[in-house]
């Protein structure tokens, strides 16, 4: 089926199914041993009608920058009914004030952007009052490329707040390492520097909890670079405008977000 966003004509099926061939030619080049990579379809400003699709297509992973855009999505009645096993990635910046919202839309499945001891603490004491019989998966983000105004932590810290979590907050399952890194980066560089930031991170921190590399996920790569991210090893990409279109962005007055 054929949607119209302003002058842009997208086929949501063939986008996918493109995007999928892209992964699985990216990885045919790339070393053994790596896991096959997820795909997160970023839907942030696309339709409700645009997620149900691409659903029904087959993809069951969507990313929202927004708390309360992910909110009213994720409780609309069409995805309650028709995307049954949808699963929610929130991977914009989370405040602690909004993590009450957040941690109640239905199938929220990850949050991809702790940041902080404090957000991860924030996140436990919530999901934890929630009383779910599973724990709520989190990543890491790191500010791979250092740029002052990105949020994220130094790979430095990656360590001691890995362990904070482990320790201490028994709501959360440290699922992964995340980085969206610098734009010039994901155009003009190979190999991009923040994804090789990223993975020495991650490998750093598999040798420090003794766990196999498969079992914490390595998430770089967007529409621009994700089969560059693929073949350097990541194994969750987020991918928007390629499956949807070009955003056409407007301002959320009641999330507390940045408005765009």
């Amino acid at each position: 089926m054929l949607r119209r966003m302003a002058t842009e004509t997208v086929d949501i099926v063939a986008s996918l199914n493109n995007i999928r061939q892209l992964m699985k030619n990216a990885c045919a080049t790339r070393k053994q041993g790596f896991k096959e990579p997820l795909l997160i379809a970023v839907s942030k400003t696309k339709p409700v009608e645009m997620i149900v699709e691409a659903y029904q297509a087959g993809q069951k992973d969507f990313g929202e920058n927004y708390v309360q855009e992910l909110i009213q999505k994720a409780s609309d009645e069409q995805i309650l009914s028709k995307c049954p096993d949808i699963r929610w990635h929130f991977i914009g910046h989370l405040q602690r004030n909004k993590v009450t919202k957040l941690i109640g839309a239905p199938s929220l499945t990850v949050v991809d952007t702790v940041d902080s001891v404090k957000l991860a603490d924030a996140l436990n004491s919530g999901w934890e009052k929630r009383q779910l019989d599973r724990k709520l998966d989190v990543m890491l983000e790191i500010n791979t490329s250092k740029e002052p105004n990105k949020h994220g932590i130094h790979p430095d810290q990656v360590v001691s707040i890995a362990d904070h979590i482990n320790a201490r907050c028994p709501g959360l399952k440290l699922k992964g390492l995340m980085t969206i890194g610098a734009i010039e980066h994901s155009t003009n560089i190979r190999p991009n520097p923040d994804f090789v930031s990223l993975f020495a991170c991650h490998q750093a921190l598999c040798e420090h909890l003794r766990v196999d590399p498969s079992e914490l996920e390595l998430s770089m790569g967007m529409s621009e670079d994700f089969e560059h991210a693929i073949e350097m090893g990541s194994s969750q990409v987020r991918v928007g405008s390629k499956i949807f279109g070009s955003r056409v962005y407007h301002t959320i007055t009641d999330s507390g977000d940045e408005k765009e």
